[in-house]
């Protein structure tokens, strides 16, 4: 679990780097055209985002956070686990809301519920070594997102948050991994190592977050995570397999196809997710085979 988060070091918080994300008890060098076109992007998504003003439940104190403006980016598809994929920015880097002041940082979605007794356990434990956070420019990098991210998901763990909202974080974080890895400059040095370390680390953070997904079944109510029912099942099935959980994940995607509650456009959905778990099944049995 260290390198997980091996990041979060350089704010203050390498003694938490050891930290379990579930408890136990809850089971190159570029050209010249390379630069410009990279530089071109950066002032896009510069222009794309606003400084919004948000209130540190936990400090009390005011600070700004980068934000995507509404309505300026398009939904251009989505991978097979919900991931969303925008044009001409990704989103998903500013999903992570960090207090600069105390350290306390969560997804958008979490960050102004925190109850008395969780503030204080942040406090005691992030924000007394919380060094602060510099800012990187007018962008977020994946790097800072990642970081970010991160820093949300430790906090999590300390304010010992609901398990859906630890698993939705470390899905976020795959993504986001992903989502570096795609936009990764193939003359980047040591290319191929670096994209191997990527995958390795996605899978981790895709595994824990079936593990809290599919313990949260038992513990929590829907919505979870603003998904029902029937999307949670289907993206846990597919968790399952990027996980190498085939079984699971036949028998969660199984429960959204036979359901009268899911709609016929989900279930085709199901159904193609079916076969590709049926394919990554018969592909893992013959490289073990070998």
């Amino acid at each position: 679990m260290a390198d997980l988060f091996s990041e979060l070091e350089s704010l203050g918080l390498g003694r938490l780097k050891n930290v379990e994300v579930y408890d136990t008890n809850e089971n190159g060098s570029k050209g010249k055209s390379d630069v410009s076109k990279q530089e071109a992007a950066r002032i896009i998504e510069s222009e794309l985002l606003f400084d919004k003003t948000y209130t540190c439940p936990v400090c009390d104190r005011e600070f700004k956070s980068k934000t995507v403006r509404t309505g300026r980016v398009k939904l251009a598809g989505a991978d097979t686990d919900l991931r969303p994929k925008y044009n001409p920015v990704d989103s998903l880097k500013y999903d992570a809301v960090v207090c600069p002041n105390c350290g306390f940082a969560a997804l958008t979605r979490f960050f102004t519920y925190v109850s008395p007794t969780q503030a204080k356990l942040i406090k005691e434990n992030i924000s007394a070594s919380f060094k602060g956070m510099k800012e990187t420019g007018d962008i977020y990098s994946y790097d800072d997102a990642i970081t970010r991210h991160k820093l949300a998901l430790v906090n999590t763990i300390i304010k010992r948050g609901k398990v859906s909202e630890k698993a939705y974080t470390c899905l976020k974080i795959a993504w986001l991994i992903r989502g570096k890895a795609e936009t990764l400059d193939l003359k980047t040095k040591d290319y191929k190592v670096i994209i191997h370390a990527l995958k390795k680390e996605e899978n981790e953070f895709i595994a824990k977050a079936y593990q809290g997904f599919s313990d949260a079944f038992s513990k929590e109510r829907f919505p979870m995570c603003g998904m029902d029912e029937i999307t949670t099942t289907y993206l846990v099935a597919d968790l399952a397999r990027r996980a190498g959980r085939f079984n699971e994940a036949n028998r969660f995607i199984s429960k959204v196809i036979i359901s009268r509650n899911t709609p016929e456009r989900i279930k085709q959905k199901a159904r193609d997710l079916k076969d590709l778990i049926v394919a990554d099944m018969k592909l893992a049995g013959e490289q073990a085979g070998q």
